[in-house]
This record gives C-alpha cells, sequence and structure tokens, in this order.
C-alpha cells in the first residue's frame, strides 16, 4: 500500500492545493494523510482546513493546530532570534483572530496519535504511525541531528518495532532513517518549507516486501501565495519566506 503523508501546510492554501493535484494524478494512492500543522503564517486558515475536511484527508494535531483551537498564549514554535519570536507571535494572534469557531472545533478534536494497519486490522503486520513532533510533546523537535539512541527512545514510547514507520513533521525538513528496522520520516513541509526550496514537499511511504520512502517536491503559484499574505494584515516577511524557501529574513 502507498501513502501520502503531508505536514505543516500552515494556512497555505495554494500549496496545499498543488500538492492534492499532485497526488491525485499518480492514481496510485491508497490514502492520503495530514501530520499537522494546519494553520498559521498565512492567510488561508479556514479555507485549508475546509479543503482537508472535503477531501476526507484524516490526521493529527499539531501544535499550532492545539493551540490555536484552545487559544493559548503562544503557539508553541520555536524562534531562531527576537525578530522570529515578535513575527511569530503577530501570525498566532492574527490565526487566533481570524479562525472560525467551526474550524476552532476541529482543530480540538484532532487526534494526538494515529495507527494505520496497512495489512488490515486483524493482521498483526507493520504499522505507520502518525504523529506531529514526537510522541511525547508536540513543540519538541525531532530533528535529522538526533542520535539513533533518540529515535529508538521515541520509538519505544510509541511501542514501535521492526517494520513500522514512525512519520511526523513539526521541522519542516524532510529526512529518512532506519534504526533497528524501523523506519523515521519526517515528511517535510507542504506549505511553509525550511530547506532553501520554495516548492511544497510531501512524502510517500509504500509499504510492500520492504518500505520505500519517496520525498516528492512539487510547484506551486509561490507568487500568488506571497501575495495573499502581502494583501492580508499578516507582516510581509511571511510573504519573502515562502519565495526563499524558508531563508530566514534580516
Amino acid at each position: 500500500m502507498r501513502f501520502a503523508l503531508i505536514s505543516d501546510i500552515h494556512a497555505n492554501l495554494p500549496a496545499l492545493e498543488a500538492v492534492l493535484a499532485d497526488s491525485d494524478a499518480r492514481g496510485d494512492l491508497d490514502a492520503v494523510y495530514h501530520l499537522g500543522d494546519l494553520v498559521g503564517y498565512a492567510p488561508w486558515p479556514n479555507e485549508t482546513v475546509a479543503l482537508l475536511r472535503g477531501r476526507g484527508i484524516a490526521g493529527v494535531a499539531g501544535n499550532y493546530d492545539s493551540t490555536t483551537a484552545a487559544d493559548y498564549k503562544h503557539c508553541g514554535c520555536r524562534y531562531e532570534d527576537p525578530e522570529q519570536e515578535a513575527l511569530s507571535r503577530i501570525s498566532y494572534s492574527w490565526t487566533c483572530e481570524h479562525v472560525t469557531a467551526e474550524t476552532a472545533r476541529y482543530l480540538r478534536a484532532l487526534p494526538f496519535r494515529i495507527d494505520v494497519r496497512p495489512d488490515g486490522g486483524h493482521v498483526v503486520g507493520p504499522r505507520l504511525i502518525l504523529i506531529h513532533g514526537n510522541p511525547v510533546l508536540n513543540t519538541v523537535y525531532w530533528t535529522e541531528e538526533r542520535p539513533d539512541a533518540f529515535c529508538m527512545e521515541m520509538s519505544r514510547v510509541l511501542g514501535a518495532k521492526a517494520g513500522d514507520v514512525i512519520a511526523f513533521g513539526h521541522t519542516h525538513l524532510p529526512w529518512h532513517r532506519t534504526v533497528d528496522g524501523i523506519h523515521f520520516v519526517n515528511a517535510g513541509s507542504v506549505g511553509r518549507p525550511k530547506d532553501g526550496d520554495p516548492r511544497a514537499g510531501y512524502a510517500i511511504v509504500e509499504f510492500g516486501d520492504d518500505v520505500t520512502v519517496e520525498f516528492v517536491r512539487v510547484l506551486y503559484d509561490v507568487a500568488h501565495a506571497a501575495r495573499g499574505v502581502r494583501e492580508s494584515e499578516l507582516p510581509d516577511a511571511f510573504a519573502d519566506y515562502l519565495e526563499k524557501g524558508g531563508v530566514l529574513v534580516s
């Protein structure tokens, strides 16, 4: 079975539409799941949630989703410097003010974890375990630099075994590693990549004789997305960020 994993859309509706069009065109995917952080930083939080709901795409809660739904004091994001912290707080305040009650209810109801059994629920086979940040807290960043020991500790928390895939996002940087037969997959970011490539990103995980992971980048109308940001009350720096693929704006 083949699954598309989309993460960290961050209210970038044009990027999401392009990714879903790309996944639809493949014609061989069994399901699409999201890994959270649906809102924040771009001006289409309600439209993004509506599209996912309309498509019946299930997924888990990101830190931005949970904090927005609860109107928490901050988004639970990590800041690179004081300027980024100030910008992030503007984004969070704007998002909390603009999500509808219906969107907030949906975000509040998202589960922390989803387990998918590709061989069916009656078979003790491999699992696709979906989380956002890590199995302890969605605000902790599980980066590629984390040692194998950290990955295995997280897998123990999840009860994972050889052949399972643990999929997550949160860092906006895609990577894949296998440790003791367990696959760790960061799906990257649909709507706010941080690797210098402005294209939308997602991952395809296939379960067969072995597990294979493909990272996909999709061209989309970045100019349209940036224009939408600039025409809103959100900081223009967020538009610059999209255009530069996550290069920090000073």
